[in-house]
C-alpha cells in the first residue's frame, strides 16, 4: 500500500498531463477519489482536471495517488 507521503511525493514528481487517481480525505473525514489529468502540483497542493472541472487537493489530505491508463475508447452505437 502507498503511504500518504508516497502519494504526495508521486504527485510532486509527476508530469503535468499525467492521468491520475488521487484518494484524499474530505473535511468530514470521509475519503473520495479524483480521477483526471494532473494540472499542477507544488509543495502543498495539487490540481487535477476532472470531468467536473479543476479540483484542488491539499497534499496533506492525500491517502494515495497513482498513474492510471487512458480512458477506454467510446463504444460504437
Amino acid at each position: 500500500m502507498v503511504s500518504e507521503s508516497d502519494g504526495a511525493q508521486f504527485l510532486r514528481g509527476a508530469a503535468s498531463g499525467t492521468r491520475v487517481v488521487v484518494r484524499h480525505l474530505l473535511d468530514d473525514g470521509m475519503a473520495t477519489d479524483a480521477l483526471g489529468y494532473l494540472h499542477v502540483a507544488d509543495a502543498t497542493h495539487c490540481v487535477v482536471a476532472t470531468k467536473r472541472g479543476l479540483e484542488t487537493i491539499a497534499l496533506s489530505a492525500v491517502i494515495l495517488a497513482k498513474e492510471v491508463p487512458p480512458p477506454p475508447a467510446p463504444r460504437p452505437r
